[in-house]
């Protein structure tokens, strides 16, 4: 058996996912000034679907009959859930962006991993005293990064939270799904409600203009081919050679590069207090992700996604 550390090749294709979603953010709020939000994430989810179908059929060829049996209503109604969660969660974030900056957004995106185990307490996951330290982080980190007056929180960094936790109740859905379907089929078909559901609401309150889209063309291209699609791939094939807890805190860093990217793309800046608390909310992260190995004793890192 391979070793679980994985290779550097494996470990590349997963930097690489951290480093294209954490430009992603850079993509998505200049994509803004072009088109709404509900246009913006139809238009990228419909792209990571099509970027995505020509690996159906090398799927079909390396898959089990069982595996390619007709999925049951069960999971029709689980997928369909996630492409809602998805749906929500995408889209409060991209409002989001309107309102706050790329690099806050995606440290603030970045607490699922942190609030993943706190759901599964619903599920009676145990919650490590790991975890609940890393929450302690990065609540402190996200107040001094948010936080704004005597306690109040900026509407863009509310909407960018609300999302994280949309993301988080999407682990679980997806962490459900992958035992019982391949994940690229699974990810298709959510794409594809996403796109059609955020079409579908910017039909009624946006107004869609090609011209206006065309400008925003690069952003929608990248967010959609790239991020959506290419990356995801990435991390199929990152995660093949790297256990999920070295390859949970790789991911991570996507966080570090939405702040890279908003300072060299956009010129945003952060003060001191903000870089601190983005260093409070990357530990909290990484912290959150350890457990203790009962056999050995000796703590190691596991991703709760």
């Amino acid at each position: 058996m391979e070793s679980s550390r994985g290779n550097p090749g494996s470990i590349l294709a997963l930097l690489l996912s951290a480093v294209i979603w954490g430009f992603a953010f850079v993509a998505q709020r200049a994509g803004m000034e072009f088109v709404g939000p509900f246009t913006f994430n139809g238009l990228r989810f419909a792209l990571g679907g099509l970027v995505l179908i020509p690996f159906v059929g090398t799927l079909r060829r390396n898959t089990s009959a069982a595996s390619q049996a007709a999925p049951s209503y069960r999971l029709w109604i689980a997928i369909g859930l996630a492409g809602l969660v998805l749906f929500v969660s995408a889209n409060l974030q991209q409002i989001g962006l309107v309102y706050t900056t790329a690099g806050k957004a995606g440290f603030i995106t970045g607490l699922y991993v942190v609030i993943v185990p706190l759901l599964g307490l619903l599920r009676r996951h145990r919650v490590s005293a790991f975890v609940w330290a890393g929450c302690g982080l990065a609540a402190g980190g996200l107040y001094l990064l948010s936080v704004v007056g005597v306690f109040s929180i900026s509407a863009g960094d509310a909407l960018v939270l609300g999302s994280s936790l949309g993301w988080a109740i999407h682990v679980h859905i997806v962490g459900w799904l992958a035992q019982r379907s391949h994940p690229l089929r699974v990810a298709i078909l959510q794409f594809i409600i996403c796109s059609a559901l955020s079409l579908a609401v910017a039909g009624f309150i946006e107004t869609i203009r090609v011209s206006e889209i065309l400008r925003a063309g690069w952003m929608i291209a990248y967010a959609g081919v790239l991020s959506v699609g290419v990356a995801y791939t990435l991390q199929v094939v990152g995660q093949r050679r790297v256990d999920p807890a070295r390859a949970g805190i790789i991911l991570s860093l996507e966080a570090v590069f939405a702040v890279i990217g908003g300072w060299t793309l956009l010129g945003e800046t952060l003060s001191t207090r903000g870089l601190v608390g983005c260093a409070l909310m990357l530990a909290g992260m990484t912290l959150a992700q350890i457990r203790v190995q009962t056999r050995s004793g000796s703590p190691t890192l596991d991703s709760t996604s």
